[in-house]
């Protein structure tokens, strides 16, 4: 794992993880939005020529995630499948086998527009399934960043990326955090994900991830 990010939202402490994943210390909860589990295999069942291994990829991260990190509970912030070419064999044998490695771990997905169309993970996996918004502490975990009457809002499904610009014409576009006053992104967690890019303002914070570090590139609120 590489060096995390704490900063206090909504008076916790969390940890902004360069491989685009939050750690909540208090609750020993590591969060994950946008896994998009089959997705390169539901391109290919559709004859797209795309990359082979990002299931491998995103279950050595998450494994390398939970060795160094004291977790109880694993929770997902929707699209945990990208469809329904996503129950592939390989692929369902793969999480198989990496749940399998983390029996006693308690697992929660809530449920996100992909998740929808692609149905629940097999009941095999023994991850529990809710609908949004699951309220931990002052948190409300969510796939769509919808506001809360009363819960800050962590949410996934935008893929949110900041394009940095350099001397010249030269940019770069990174994936990031971006947490706001009432409402917080958490990047795309996936191997193969696009994303959606957003700007600075006066009432977030965007934190981007390269060089496996987490950086701020605006001020604190």
């Amino acid at each position: 794992m590489s060096t995390p990010y704490p900063v206090q939202l909504a008076g916790e402490e969390l940890w902004l993880l360069p491989e685009k994943a939050i750690y909540w210390p208090a609750q020993q909860a590591l969060l994950i939005a946008d896994v998009h589990f089959g997705k390169a295999a539901a391109y290919r069942s559709l004859g797209q020529p795309v990359p082979q291994g990002t299931t491998h990829r995103n279950i050595a991260v998450l494994d390398g995630l939970l060795a160094t990190l004291p977790c109880r509970q694993l929770i997902f912030l929707g699209d945990f499948l990208h469809g329904p070419g996503s129950h592939a064999s390989a692929t369902l044998k793969a999480l198989a086998d990496w749940r399998a490695r983390n029996a006693e771990l308690a697992m929660t997905l809530i449920r996100g527009n992909h998740d929808k169309r692609a149905g629940d993970p097999p009941a095999s996996l023994n991850i529990r399934v809710v609908p949004e918004p699951l309220l931990l502490g002052p948190f409300a975990l969510q796939h769509e960043p919808e506001p809360h009457p009363y819960r800050h809002v962590l949410a996934g499904h935008v893929h949110p990326v900041y394009r940095l610009h350099g001397r010249g014409r030269q940019t770069l576009r990174l994936a990031c955090f971006r947490l706001g006053e009432k409402i917080s992104l958490l990047p795309a967690f996936g191997a193969f994900t696009g994303g959606y890019q957003v700007e600075r303002g006066d009432d977030c914070r965007i934190f981007v991830i390269g060089d496996n570090e987490v950086w701020p590139v605006s001020l604190p609120l």
